[in-house]
């Protein structure tokens, strides 16, 4: 009886017909994952931001914003550009400015802090002063960061908002169910609850426009809350509060210095780094406000 094996050698059958059987389904066995690998690997080129975009794509993603992480990695690439003082960047200026009053908030985010890496332009100056009053907490801050680069105090006011607790507010009302724990971290665009209108099958994300760590839930689990009511209270990471620290120190007034002076007393949470920059911030400050009185 002949066997349903394939490769199994039947009367008469060619030995190197079998061979050739066997070597074809090894190679096979091979390609399979070997595809699947490189299917993964060039995935993760396409989306990794290290990867030099050349002339064509920087030009097509900062125009065409239809895939947004593209445009995204144009505009890590065009900060990094600017930063390194290559004078080849000015030539996408324009697109810069444009996505500043994009109406994709993340877009106006990474512009703000591209375009705070040249403070010798007056155009990128003048976008900053306009996205430092930005709906969005998040592009405010970037705003308020670069324009320090420009020697500009403008965005003291939010500055000094970035050392607070933010607190999130529910967006429509219905029945919340969280989604994170106190002391959990988030990052800007993290869901934290969900919210459930009455009568309603659908579902509302709330949403961390800040990033930074749970701090306390204003409104208890299964509860329903009201469109603006508080939901939670979310304090600054450690990054932003240093990185805050360091502007005032260039630009900082002495209405910050009860903020300031917060940090420098030791803020639970916050390590020594963070007390130190407060200390020198509040030096700072105070030297400054000595030579105007004198």
């Amino acid at each position: 009886m002949e066997s349903g094996n394939d490769f199994s050698t039947r009367p008469g059958a060619d030995d190197a017909e079998v061979r050739r059987r066997i070597r074809k389904a090894n190679i096979t066995i091979l390609i399979v994952p070997f595809l699947l690998v490189l299917i993964t690997f060039l995935f993760w080129y396409q989306t990794w931001f290290g990867r030099k975009l050349p002339d064509q794509e920087m030009m097509q993603y900062l125009t065409d914003t239809s895939a947004p992480h593209k445009t995204q990695h144009a505009l890590a690439q065009l900060s990094d550009l600017i930063a390194a003082g290559d004078p080849s960047a000015k030539r996408w200026y324009p697109q810069l400015l444009a996505l500043a009053a994009s109406k994709e908030s993340q877009f106006r985010l990474e512009a703000a802090w591209a375009m705070g890496q040249d403070n010798h332009s007056e155009e990128f100056h003048q976008a900053l002063r306009k996205l430092v009053d930005d709906p969005a907490p998040m592009v405010r801050a970037n705003a308020a960061l670069a324009l320090v680069r420009f020697g500009d105090a403008a965005g003291d006011t939010e500055l000094r908002s970035m050392l607070e607790p933010f607190t999130i507010d529910a967006p429509a009302a219905g029945v919340i169910k969280f989604r994170m724990n106190v002391q959990d971290n988030v990052r800007n665009g993290t869901i934290i609850a969900r919210i459930r209108p009455a009568g309603s099958d659908q579902q509302q994300d709330v949403v961390s426009p800040v990033g930074g760590t749970i701090r306390r839930f204003l409104a208890p689990e299964g509860s329903t809350v009201a469109p603006g009511g508080g939901v939670a209270v979310i304090s600054p990471d450690e990054g932003q509060v240093v990185e805050t620290l360091r502007a005032l120190y260039l630009v900082g007034q002495p209405d910050d210095l009860a903020d300031v002076d917060r940090f420098a007393r030791g803020a639970p949470g916050m390590s020594d780094r963070v007390r130190a920059q407060a200390q020198e911030t509040a030096r700072a400050i105070r030297e400054r406000q000595a030579k105007v009185k004198g």
